[in-house]
């Protein structure tokens, strides 16, 4: 019978590939993320019955007759390659996947002249390989090959042709069906109008799941696409790999353009600046200027995916005085091992002058509580309440189908729970409860209380106005502006516009802030104070706690002298109440709900105690400057003008509360008996003709930041008698009478010169004020300008 040619085009999917150069190939060696291979297959010389040559490719256009073909020992092909797929086509035809096995090198030159391909169950797996002998295997793969025997050799001749040298029907093993065929390894490729399909669905921001169901119901079922759901994973993770090294190099060019143009722009790469192969972080100037005034609170968000080769893109932000989210830097993480982290932090705080904050807020991870312990261990670490809850809803999605009252019952435990008891008494039960005390991630974030259940947290500082709201700086800052389809050369607009943005919004604040009055609700003298220092949007939360000390009671329960101890409680609710401590001479107090320390504003506890106390304005160790309409002004004496009038308002309360402190305890004593009274009587008798004299000869009072003359002469201003006149005998002419006089009248001049300076001080002081002032408002009205010349335009 004549020999005839038959020509392959046929394209071997995933675990193919050229030549093996070593003796023995593992096909479990392969990952799923091996290349797509496309190989042209040279000319076929074998003996037996055909019709003539035929072409295959990926859409399998042959002959009924010639898919009898099988291989058989004599059958020559052209090239090694040619040998490889039509065993492969065969295997496809009956149901099997193959792999190279081992091959044969010529001793003379070390060419290839024998390969071996098998049957993909052939051998059996050595587990004591070197590779797995002295490492643990974390993810060990299930055993696939059952020493089957079916194979097919071939040997290079002198002619330079491949012949078939042995040949192995026989499996001893099921062959798969037709419909199941695209799931073997050999047989699973991507042909170019796929690739096509995947790509354009790819940079629509689709991910692999909807892309294969696109192609399902394109192709008309999943055994004739050709490949599964990970091999589209996987090229499209080749794909982004592809990209990347283009567009990071985009950004760099990026960033250091901007640190040409102002050197102040700060940016990092991990690894090689002319070649980026690991992290990349960067930080403006007005971020590091951000950081220096509301630095203390930190939001550190690895849960954006924000472009198309789903890096993290993870954004250091925080709270400006005005409640708005506000950037410190942004970074994107190629990996997010812990290394990575501690390069990231330790580079970030770097550009931050190297000044820790006092909190930060990161996603429920271990590895960056790890790295953040290693770079801030005396920063407290919170996780985000708001992304456990939302993982909750996914690990726990039976539980809120079953019980519709379960995340009403879990919410009051987290949230609502007053104490760190209240809370532990609650939790127990609310797990017994719906059966979940056994459930491994419920457990897990429950070992990880401290780090976000909020009754644990209440005594650090977080810039939150409520203790159970969201943070929201938590992944808000970038929303709107960038999604899963965004490329990092969109990136880079897209990340100015929201910065330009955040800034117009805040500009806005200020304009809002300084122009316009807010309405007052009381005519508490704290209410108006507050209104003067605080931003608006600050001064509205103060606004409705001041309020809210209007349905409240307070009542003295303890008093040791020194620290009095109050009960608040709302009218009518006496079961759920709030202790207030409170140092009247120091003006301290403190409550246990701790919103001070959580937000830095008193809560409505501790203004309704300043109310019974007659406490009527803000002690200055309760006023926050991040929080004031000066949060951000660079004219430290300006502080002590504002404090001028507050400070006099706080000293004389201050004398006001002690001695009225004082009174109470005289009066109760004196109450106790008639003789008692009749001494307390004539002891106060006594006091008020004292008062009323010494009243009498100051003429006024003079207070300046809330120290009387007397003050000043008690704190060592006055010369003492017995002060030594240098001059030596002219003093001894001088009788004792009239060198008290002298002293007198040189201490009263000495008093009016004082009196004077601090007038003039007190006015050039207003003056630096109203100059910064009017800084500001023209640097606002530059901005507003600009902003609406850029709108027209």
């Amino acid at each position: 019978m004549e020999n005839e040619v038959i020509e392959f085009d046929i394209g071997i999917g995933i675990g193919g590939g050229g030549d093996e150069s070593v003796a023995i190939i593992d096909d479990e060696d392969l990952t799923d993320d091996s290349p797509t291979a496309g190989i042209n297959l040279g000319g076929m010389t074998g003996s037996g019955s055909g019709s003539g040559g035929f072409f295959m490719d990926n859409s399998s256009y042959v002959s009924q007759r010639d898919l009898d073909l099988e291989p058989c020992e004599g059958m020559e092909f052209e090239s090694e390659e040619a040998a490889k797929g039509f065993y492969n086509s065969y295997a496809r035809r009956v149901g099997f996947s193959t792999r190279v096995s081992s091959s044969r090198r010529s001793r003379k030159d070390g060419a290839i002249i024998q390969r071996s391909f098998v049957c993909a169950k052939e051998g059996f797996r050595n587990l004591n390989e070197k590779r797995t002998k002295y490492r643990e295997i974390k993810r060990p793969r299930t055993v696939t090959r059952v020493g089957c025997k079916a194979s097919m050799s071939v040997k290079i001749q002198d002619s330079g042709k491949w012949v078939v040298s042995t040949f192995v029907k026989e499996h001893n093993h099921e062959l798969v069906p037709p419909d199941q065929v695209h799931c073997l390894r050999s047989h699973r490729q991507i042909s170019g109008p796929a690739k096509t399909l995947i790509d354009t669905l790819q940079a629509a921001g689709m991910g692999p799941r909807r892309i294969m169901s696109a192609l399902i119901k394109e192709y008309g079922g999943i055994s004739k696409v050709g490949f599964t759901e990970v091999d589209c994973r996987n090229y499209m993770r080749n794909n982004r790999q592809r990209s990347l090294e283009g567009d990071i190099q985009f950004l760099l060019d990026y960033l250091r353009q901007m640190h040409a143009d102002n050197p102040s722009f700060f940016y990092a790469v991990q690894g090689d600046d002319e070649q980026c192969t690991g992290n990349v972080f960067w930080a403006d100037a007005k971020a590091r200027e951000n950081y220096m005034y509301f630095g203390d609170t930190v939001t550190f968000d690895t849960t954006y995916r924000s472009n198309r080769y789903r890096l993290p893109f993870a954004p250091f932000t925080g709270i400006n005085h005005h409640g708005q989210p506000v950037l410190f830097g942004c970074a994107f993480l190629l990996n997010e091992t812990e290394s990575s982290f501690v390069w990231l932090f330790k580079t970030w705080v770097s550009a931050m002058s190297g000044r820790p904050p006092v909190s930060i807020t990161t996603d429920h991870d271990t590895i960056i509580r790890s790295a953040i312990m290693h770079v801030f261990p005396d920063t407290r670490h919170r996780f985000c309440k708001w992304h456990i809850f939302k993982k909750c809803q996914e690990k726990l999605s039976h539980v809120f189908l079953q019980y519709p009252n379960f995340e009403a019952d879990f919410h009051k435990c987290v949230n609502l729970s007053d104490s760190v008891d209240e809370f532990e008494a609650c939790w127990l039960p609310l797990v017994d409860k719906y059966d979940l005390r056994d459930h491994e991630w419920l457990q897990a974030i429950y070992s990880s209380r401290r780090q976000w259940v909020p009754v644990y947290l209440r005594d650090t500082f977080f810039a939150e106005m409520s203790i159970t709201q969201r943070s929201d700086s938590m992944n808000s800052y970038f929303d709107g502006y960038v999604n899963a389809s965004t490329t990092l050369n969109q990136f880079v607009k897209l990340y100015e516009k929201a910065l330009e943005s955040r800034n117009e919004k805040e500009v806005k604040a200020d304009y809002d802030t300084m122009n316009t009055l807010p309405p007052l609700r009381t005519p508490s003298p704290m209410e108006k104070q507050a209104s003067e220092l605080y931003t608006r949007k600050i001064f509205l939360r103060f606004q409705e706690e001041l309020v809210g000390t209007l349905t409240l009671m307070a009542s003295k329960v303890e008093d040791d002298g020194e620290v009095t101890m109050y009960q608040v409680s709302k009218f009518g609710e006496d079961n759920k109440c709030y202790r207030v401590s409170f140092n009247v001479l120091e003006m301290r107090a403190t409550c246990s709900c701790c919103m001070f320390e959580f937000s830095g504003l008193l809560c409505r506890h501790v203004l309704a105690v300043f109310r019974v106390t007659n406490v009527l304005t803000l002690p200055s160790g309760y006023i926050l400057k991040r929080w004031t309409v000066n949060a951000k002004s660079s004219v430290i004496l300006e502080e002590r003008v504002n404090d001028a009038f507050s400070s006099y308002l706080e000293s004389h309360t201050v004398r006001y509360n002690t001695l009225r402190h004082e009174a109470f305890k005289f009066v109760e004593e004196g109450a106790e008996s008639v003789d008692t009274y009749n001494v307390a009587m004539a002891a106060l008798e006594e006091a008020a003709s004292k008062v009323s004299m010494a009243a009498k000869n100051e003429g006024r009072a003079v207070l300046i930041n809330g120290r009387s003359r007397d003050d000043s002469r008690s704190n060592g201003t006055l010369p003492k008698r017995n002060t030594v006149n240098h001059h030596g005998s002219s003093d001894q002419n001088i009788s004792e009478d009239e060198k008290d006089r002298k002293i007198e009248q040189l201490n009263n001049e000495l008093d009016c010169a004082r009196r004077k300076c601090e007038v003039y001080r007190n006015n050039l002081l207003s003056v630096l004020r109203d100059i910064e002032d009017h800084k500001q408002q023209l640097s606002l009205k530059v901005q507003i300008m600009r902003y609406s010349m850029k709108d027209c335009l």
